[in-house]
């Protein structure tokens, strides 16, 4: 038996905390227009620096029922990574949602799970779940779907949690109660996030120069060698950088996560510069097989720590 749009909309939401999602707002599939405009504008900088698939289908990345024929309804949901643990003073700075098992491969079988269920408890649904596989807006949709702001340093903000969170997006046929958009900023006067980019790369409130991202260069950045002048200013960071996010006020009401494929790889806890430039690359393999770092490979990995410490010239204390 078909339950109306109010009973669904619950249903899913609880569903969703039961799979072990933090939060799960819905928004109906609309073209997403204002956010379209802001796109192109971003583009027409060069801001995506060497990311050119974010050029591509531009059309798909506005207009939800491209990507799902007949869309009514865009459920987002949100799962906490923020780590118990923290990384040695002197191990070269990991971002903390690389810590543990790659999200994408926890967070997909948690949206299939759910739209099975879907299935079986409320009838046929057709939709398909993104977590960073198709071209979505998923802060965009966040937004729409009342479960935060974006923030001047273009993450999502909230305020029971703050930031170190995984965004989804599940489009489906199916027609649900939406919420209302969050339509306040409470960032206010605050700029600790832009004052303190090591790169300067927040050039204006919500708009980030990926050429200057210490993310970017470290992980998407396929050159064999970071720009030189922009090695120095890595401020330590050898696989993305959270420093915006550390700096931001509503971050201390991150809670840690309860998710065990998110404990910490103690390798990433400990491990010293020396550590990480003698590992080889079966080692790093082995190690790291299922976490984002493989996404920069072990050669990446070894770039990173050159331009952060050129071969040779390791601290007294890293020998």
């Amino acid at each position: 038996m078909l339950l109306n749009a109010d009973k669904n909309a619950q249903w899913i939401k609880n569903e969703a905390a039961r799979l072990g999602f933090t939060s799960c707002g819905i928004a109906r599939a609309v073209r997403l227009d204002d956010d379209a405009q802001r796109l192109e504008q971003w583009l027409s900088k060069g801001h995506n620096a060497g990311m050119d698939y974010m050029e591509r289908n531009f059309d798909l990345r506005v207009n939800p029922t491209l990507l799902v024929p007949g869309a009514r309804s865009v459920i987002t949901l949100m799962m906490n990574y923020f780590p118990e643990a923290a990384q040695a003073g002197d191990a070269p700075k990991v971002a903390k949602y690389a810590y543990g098992t790659d999200y994408h491969y926890v967070i997909r079988d948690r949206l299939n799970e759910l739209l099975a269920n879907m299935h079986a408890h409320i009838g046929e649904v057709a939709g398909r779940g993104f977590v960073d596989s198709a071209p979505v807006l998923e802060r965009a949709w966040a937004q729409r779907s009342g479960l935060g702001w974006i923030g001047k340093n273009g993450n999502l903000l909230t305020k029971q949690m703050g930031s170190f969170l995984f965004i989804a997006t599940l489009i489906t046929d199916l027609e649900l109660t939406p919420d209302a958009p969050f339509a306040t900023d409470h960032c206010g006067t605050c700029a600790r996030c832009i004052d303190a980019c090591p790169t300067q790369a927040i050039v204006s409130p919500k708009e980030i120069d990926s050429n200057r991202c210490i993310s970017y260069l470290t992980i998407e950045l396929k050159d064999e060698l970071i720009p030189a002048d922009m090695q120095p200013l890595l401020d330590g960071w050898m696989f993305g950088c959270d420093v915006c996010q550390d700096v931001c006020p509503w971050n201390r009401f991150s809670k840690p996560n309860t998710e065990p494929h998110f404990t910490p790889i103690p390798d990433i806890l400990d491990l010293s510069a020396r550590e990480w430039q003698a590992m080889t690359e079966e080692t790093f393999n082995r190690i790291f097989k299922n976490s984002p770092l493989k996404r920069s490979k072990w050669k990446g990995i070894q770039r990173n720590l050159n331009a952060l410490i050129p071969p040779g010239h390791l601290r007294d204390s890293d020998r």
